[in-house]
């Protein structure tokens, strides 16, 4: 484990959505081995949902276009996958 200090040194310098497009980043790499588009469309509605309902006093507002695009984007993933 980290020692919260630690992490809490590295997050002082970015906001919250950079933060939040981190994970999201490290989300989309660990779902790729698994080789499922409807995970991988799962993700990206998930984390549209959560760049979208961010609070806009606390990220810029490109977090919420790109929510939104995640939010088109995901479903036809989902609904293009093979079962």
């Amino acid at each position: 484990m980290l020692p919260l200090q630690l992490v809490d040194s590295f997050l002082l310098n970015y906001n919250v959505g950079q933060a939040l497009l981190l994970v999201f980043a490290f989300a989309t790499v660990g779902v790729l081995p698994l080789k499922s588009q409807k995970l991988l469309a799962l993700n990206a509605i998930v984390f549209g949902l959560v760049f979208a309902l961010t609070p806009q006093a606390i990220v810029p507002i490109h977090y919420l276009f790109l929510g939104i695009a995640l939010l088109v984007v995901g479903p036809i993933l989902y609904a293009t996958a093979s079962n």
